[in-house]
């Protein structure tokens, strides 16, 4: 007899449209290995190894639409249900697509792409909205990176996965990268991805910004209300750029002021979606 396959559990959120996107962002945080949406946007489906943590899940969710601001009737509904393994993850795996910014290019782990003289490939384990590539946050920080870094000291203050400062040691190599942020988890996880992509000089650390007196270029992918919090330290240290995302086009007023009461007033602003990006 063969042995018996394992079941996976789905976690089927009902939502409205707008926060399909929040959505995925939470049910990821809240361990899912990978999400699933509706075509129409109305149901965002989390994979679960284990049975979730409701309470866990129902946490990251009002923390997701506090971020995008986003009412908290923006999810209707949850059910829970078992699945056949039936290889479901080997199929998301053969459906993920890799995601180009520039020279950059976000693979997973199992791509066959390669480094080339005109691109830059990365490769990170889907599975964490942030910090994959495939967050309009992420594709605008990568974007200002090639276009403006070319060297130097180089921190990525919230590193996550670690895509940054992977992408900022691999433009540049031989730059002093240092990546820090508050979750432990993350900065493990960072380091894997680092060596995974065959990096191993980049500084990751647990904690803010605060050992840290200077670098060239700052990437700050944040949230606004962190980012606000944050900003006289991340401008004192910051000696050339320092690119500010994760800020809702709702919130950009907020940031503006707050960099103009730190008498700064030229700054570049892209978006993409409903995300902005401003680089000081």
């Amino acid at each position: 007899m063969s042995p018996a396959k394992e079941n996976w559990h789905a976690l089927d959120v009902d939502v409205e449209p707008e926060a399909r996107e929040a959505v995925e962002y939470a049910l990821t945080e809240a361990g899912a290995s990978g999400t699933e949406t509706a075509i129409d946007g109305t149901r965002v489906t989390g994979y679960f190894a284990a049975v979730p943590d409701r309470e866990r899940v129902r946490e990251e969710l009002f923390e997701a639409l506090r971020i995008y601001e986003l009412p908290s009737s923006s999810v209707r509904d949850m059910n829970l249900r078992e699945v056949e393994q039936r290889d479901w993850l080997e199929e998301w795996k053969k459906n993920w697509q890799p995601v180009q910014v520039g020279r950059f290019i976000i693979a997973p782990p199992w791509s066959m792409l390669d480094n080339t003289h005109d691109r830059v490939v990365i490769r990170i384990e889907p599975g964490m909205a942030f910090g994959t590539g495939t967050h309009e946050t992420t594709r605008l920080c990568l974007a200002a990176i090639e276009k403006y870094y070319e060297g130097g000291s180089f921190l990525d203050v919230g590193t996550g996965t670690g895509i940054l400062a992977i992408a900022a040691a691999m433009l540049a190599p031989g730059a002093h990268v240092e990546a820090c942020d508050t979750d432990a988890d993350a900065i493990e996880i960072a380091r894997e991805n680092a060596a995974a992509n065959g990096v191993d000089r980049i500084d990751f650390r647990v904690g803010s910004t605060a050992a840290v007196s200077s670098a060239d270029f700052v990437c700050a992918n944040l949230t606004a209300d962190v980012i606000l919090t944050a900003l006289p330290g991340l401008v004192a240290l910051t000696c050339g750029r320092l690119v500010l995302s994760g800020i809702l086009e709702t919130q950009i007023e907020a940031v503006m002021d707050r960099l103009s009461e730190l008498a700064v007033r030229e700054v570049e602003i892209s978006q993409d979606g409903e995300w902005i990006a401003i680089v000081v």
